[in-house]
């Protein structure tokens, strides 16, 4: 039985169901109470929600053999060299920003070599510059590595925005995804400010599931999906119908084309008119941001009648997930 952890609460809580549910792995929950579901799609695996802070845990110590969980997250809970990995680190959601928030009445300070400057400033007043974050691990690398050596991290977990106000930090290090919140509460970010971008990432206890050889065909066939809807994200289905005296005919005239030419060739087949007269259907995979292009290199060898539609997953020749699954298996 596969163990797989998903947010119960926080901003990825909603998101990762959606996601799993477009990869066609809907989580099956039929009590709203209760904190186990399955996915009728892949047998064998059990979802458990989680709080969205526990899951990096959850999956280092073996109570959970896969989880998503923002990368943010893994990066501040997880253990150096410990036994959890990412398999799969941009799911396409959850995206967000750890960030540096100083008071907006610290006109003097605008960058990072600022609050560099005003920590010695500080550590000469005989105190360290304060910082209140969720992320003390990450935001103390991201500091040290840049300079900005007298600091005293301030571990919390309630509203940070408050935290300059009510005199217990200087500054804050903090998620945000548009400024709104920061600016409401007079902070601002500073130049260089940033100490990491983030998304949903999937991450799985290694040793277990390669251990278990149910497991690991249960694991494959859930990150196999994930990756195939992924790279469907970036293509479209173009079909459009040609003449030609045959199938070979037409499939020189299309593979001349740059746009049109597909992921491997094209798939051409018979379409049967009412004259009698030579068609094919001719259906290409083309990268989205080369989508007019295509059409328009179809329109200029004679394609008419041109559809496009959506694929819902395209599987390439190796599945990179599942071979990082596999990789020093004994």
């Amino acid at each position: 039985m596969l163990r797989l952890a998903i947010p119960s609460d926080g901003a990825l809580s909603d998101p990762a169901q959606a996601f799993l549910k477009a990869c066609g792995l809907s989580v099956s929950r039929p009590n709203p109470r209760k904190y186990t579901a399955d996915i009728p799609s892949v047998p064998g695996v059990v979802v458990h929600f989680q709080r969205g802070s526990d899951i990096a845990m959850k999956v280092e110590e073996g109570s959970a053999d896969m989880g998503i969980v923002g990368h943010d997250t893994f990066v501040e809970k997880g253990r150096e060299g410990g036994d959890a990995e990412v398999v799969i680190d941009q799911l396409g959601f959850g995206h967000s920003e750890l960030v540096l928030g100083v008071p907006d009445s610290w006109v003097d300070v605008t960058s990072l070599s600022d609050l560099a400057d005003l920590s010695m400033e500080f550590r000469q007043q005989g105190r360290d510059l304060r910082i209140a974050t969720k992320y003390p691990r990450v935001v103390e690398r991201f500091l040290l590595s840049n300079g900005v050596n007298y600091i005293s991290l301030v571990p919390s977990s309630g509203t940070l925005e408050a935290a300059p106000v009510m005199g217990y930090a200087d500054i804050i290090a903090d998620i945000s995804s548009t400024g709104t919140t920061m600016s409401a509460n007079r902070l601002k970010t500073v130049h260089g400010g940033t100490i990491m971008k983030s998304e949903a990432c999937l991450i799985i206890n290694k040793p277990l599931i390669i251990a278990s050889e149910a497991k690991l065909s249960q694991a494959t066939a859930i990150v196999e999906r994930i990756e195939a809807h992924r790279q469907s994200l970036e293509y479209y289905s173009v079909t459009a119908n040609m003449r030609g005296e045959s199938p070979e005919d037409v499939a020189r005239f299309v593979l001349e084309q740059a746009y049109i030419s597909g992921l491997r060739g094209p798939t051409i087949s018979r379409v049967f008119t009412r004259d009698g007269a030579g068609m094919y259907a001719v259906t290409v995979i083309v990268e989205k941001n080369k989508l007019l292009q295509a059409v328009e290199q179809f329109r200029k060898i004679g394609g008419s009648s041109v559809t496009v539609s959506q694929p819902h997953y395209v599987f390439h020749s190796e599945c990179k997930a599942a071979r990082r699954l596999r990789a020093n298996r004994q």
